[in-house]
């Protein structure tokens, strides 16, 4: 082979590895000047993706903070329950306690009454002896004492304004001596254990147009 043919070869060689080139280089610099189109797209999924996860998340927060409330409410209620029951407790307790001798002070009333009727026919009567009637009378004292030590007071005195809820009004009677709407006479006492009445005072009631009204 002559010098030129050589020369010839190399020379169609360089021109080709130089178009190889430039070819190469005009498709790198396409793909540059292209999008990445591929990679931009996973990007906007992995967004979307945790766009999702984070409102999975911020619903089930505010579904546990709903349970949390409803749950706290419930506790609530259920101590505001237990609370009133034992409140209920105590005062049926104490009331069981106040009012467990209501029936056996009742019946006691009559001896009361009783040894009052006796006491005042004996300081009527010349017959009868003072010893006996000093009797009478300790007995009368110790009886209301005793009655007393465990919560029963008598009502209904004479002068004081009458009271519906503390008086029964057997009658009424015209006086200038009392007041208007007062009690004149008390015609057998009342009694009342710890605040709760056992039996009303039955009692006369003055009416007095002129005197001074007791309500007003």
């Amino acid at each position: 082979m002559s010098d030129k043919n050589t020369s010839e070869q190399q020379t169609q060689s360089t021109q080709q590895d130089t178009a190889a080139e430039q070819q190469t280089e005009q498709a790198q610099a396409n793909a540059s000047a292209q999008p990445e189109q591929p990679g931009e797209q996973g990007d906007q999924e992995q967004q979307t993706q945790l766009q999702q996860r984070v409102a999975e998340l911020e619903l089930a927060l505010s579904k546990a903070e709903a349970k949390l409330t409803e749950q706290k409410d419930s506790v609530l209620r259920a101590a505001a329950e237990s609370e009133n029951v034992r409140r209920r407790a105590a005062q049926d307790v104490e009331k069981a306690q106040k009012f467990a001798l209501e029936k056996f002070a009742a019946e006691l009333l009559s001896t009361v009454d009783n040894l009052e009727r006796a006491l005042q026919l004996a300081q009527t009567s010349d017959d009868v002896s003072t010893n006996f009637v000093e009797g009478i009378e300790l007995t009368h004292k110790g009886l209301v004492a005793t009655l007393e030590k465990f919560g029963v007071a008598a009502v209904g005195e004479e002068g004081e304004a009458f009271n519906p809820d503390l008086h029964q009004a057997m009658s009424m009677q015209e006086s200038t001596a009392h007041a208007n709407n007062s009690v004149m006479a008390v015609m057998q006492r009342g009694y009342q254990l710890n605040g709760r009445l056992l039996r009303p005072a039955m009692v006369m009631v003055a009416r007095n147009s002129g005197g001074v009204d007791t309500e007003a």
